[in-house]
């Protein structure tokens, strides 16, 4: 009888190439969380070019005999997900690859004890208990990574720093420190070669603090500010950060969906914990399908809203003045709720294309609470909005109470007497675990805008697909008298990148084009669908 084996260094080559950064960046921010997610109050890190090392101690909880002896499994965790950044069991273990020597020391209580580790050969990984180099003091973890080229990044104090800082930026900006309290009680100190990271906030002429709230609960579900600047900013710094438990997970303005007009003068940062539950493997993005892709898009979308918002108070909105659709548009509106409601089955994440209208969000009931319901299933958005804001050291911590006390900076009151909705509907209900389909109101509109330097034939802002009219391929198709079928495909393009992974847009493309060419031939269905 055969079994089935690995081949481990190709598997780990094959988690590497997974990742979004460099495998030093992916080591380092990976040991960091393990670090984090261990209740690390103090964390350090130490260099030794001379050595090839590089050792990471943390005085967090540390770990019992077993839980050692299943560190050096591979998708083996001890971690739930939604707990901490970590929870795949994957991402320190590509430190094989470029070490010679893994070696972990862990102290808890009167357990004291250490393992090495290496990549032997291609299927081989063996490791084994050796005697502890007294890293730890009282209690906590150590790793020290002996790497193969004494070149590697990972012996540069300075390369430590800036990846720390980019990746871990919440934690090193006071405005997140009373926000992250829950989480980290006691704040979290790291030191690379004995000197510490000091704290930096983020500081601009005009700042505005941002909050998204869950509906019944006073405590904001994510805070934040954007900041605009008279000239562009350094380009780490431009562009919507979203990060989770203080990691940044995405950067910039294309997973907001929302580009300002200066977009190089512009930037912030959202902390969104409850999005820890929602992130991928290699914790570059979050899921876009499922429960837990529905938790990420309703985020995303009151985000979206508080961005938008803010940015036309500033006059940095980009959208153009809306008009009368042409004659080609009228047919492809017409067919668009029966195209999205048949897709919505396939492609879920297409439920944020909801109905606007002012003062937030029209109701979309894509699911009915059941019995196995999880209960966090409204979010509502909380945006503290202000005009301009006098020039600051650093960005507020996203408290309204502490600003104007306007009704155009007051956060949104939702009714909770109306079963977690306000009077005017103004929240998204997200699936539960047990759920029951029902059909939704999709409010997508279709404008025009004149972009003759943008190579995008259209994009999505809100619930709106703007096409670009000064695009040569609009242009072209003016000329062959097929505008209809160009809208129809900018459209398509617009929404794969909501609806799907970036791998799986062309098929949501080929989709979405196949549903609308069908629609003129089932004109009763929508009719059906509502006895």
């Amino acid at each position: 009888m055969g079994e089935t084996r690995v081949d481990l260094q190709h598997l780990l080559e094959d988690l590497r190439d997974a990742y979004p950064g460099s495998i030093e960046e992916t080591i380092l921010t990976e040991i960091m969380a393990n670090s984090l997610d261990s209740g690390a109050t103090t964390i350090q890190l130490f260099t030794d070019p001379a050595a090839r090392t590089l050792t990471v101690t943390d005085d967090g909880s540390g770990m019992q005999r077993r839980e050692l002896a299943r560190f050096h499994n591979i998708a083996s965790s001890t971690k739930s997900r939604g707990e901490g950044i970590g929870f795949a069991g994957v991402g320190i273990k590509l430190g094989l690859l470029v070490c010679e020597e893994v070696f972990t020391e862990t102290r808890r209580g009167k357990t004291h004890i250490a393992s090495s580790w290496h990549l032997a050969t291609r299927n081989r990984a063996p490791w084994k208990w050796v005697a502890p180099l007294k890293l730890i003091a009282e209690r906590g973890t150590a790793v020290r990574l002996q790497v193969e080229n004494p070149l590697s990044p990972l012996l540069d104090p300075g390369f430590l720093a800036v990846t720390l800082r980019r990746h871990f930026q919440p934690l090193l900006d006071p405005s997140f420190d009373e926000f992250l309290r829950g989480h980290y009680p006691s704040g979290v100190a790291i030191e690379v070669d004995g000197r510490r990271l000091d704290k930096q906030g983020w500081s601009a002429p005009r700042a505005a603090p941002l909050e998204i709230r869950l509906m019944r609960k006073r405590k904001a579900a994510a805070s934040g500010y954007l900041i605009r600047a008279d000239h562009p900013l350094p380009e780490e710094r431009q562009g919507l950060s979203i990060s989770t438990y203080g990691k940044v997970i995405r950067r910039g303005w294309d997973w907001l969906g929302l580009t300002p007009a200066a977009a190089d003068c512009v930037g912030g940062i959202i902390e969104v914990p409850e999005l820890a539950a929602c992130l991928t493997l290699n914790k570059g993005d979050f899921i876009r399908a499922g429960a837990r892709g529905a938790t990420y898009l309703g985020f995303r979308k009151a985000i979206q809203e508080a961005v938008g918002r803010q940015l036309a108070l500033w006059g940095d909105g980009r959208s153009g003045a809306e008009q009368a659709p042409p004659r080609e548009v009228r047919p492809l509106q017409r067919d668009l709720v029966q195209v999205l409601e048949d897709l919505a089955l396939d492609f879920p994440l297409l439920g944020s294309l909801v109905e606007q209208r002012a003062g937030g969000q029209k109701r979309l009931p894509l699911a009915v609470r059941g019995a196995g319901s999880d209960g966090h299933g409204f979010v509502a958005a909380s945006i503290t909005a202000s005009a301009e804001t006098e020039p600051m050291a650093h960005a507020p911590s996203a408290a309204p109470a502490s600003r104007d006390s306007s009704p155009a900076n007051a956060p949104a009151v939702v009714n909770e007497a109306n079963d977690g909705y306000g009077q005017d509907g103004s929240a998204i209900q997200l699936p539960s675990k047990s759920i029951v389909r029902r059909p939704g109101h999709y409010g997508l509109d279709i404008q025009f805008e004149d972009l003759p330097d943008d190579i995008e034939l259209g994009r999505l802002t809100e619930s709106t697909v703007w096409v670009n009219r000064a695009h040569p391929a609009y242009r072209r198709a003016q000329a062959s008298h097929a505008v209809g079928y160009h809208i129809a495909l900018a459209v398509a393009m617009a929404l794969a990148p909501l609806a799907v992974e970036a791998s799986h847009q062309h098929g949501f493309v080929s989709a979405f084009l196949s549903r609308w060419g069908e629609a003129i031939e089932k004109p009763s269905t929508r009719k059906q669908s509502r006895r």
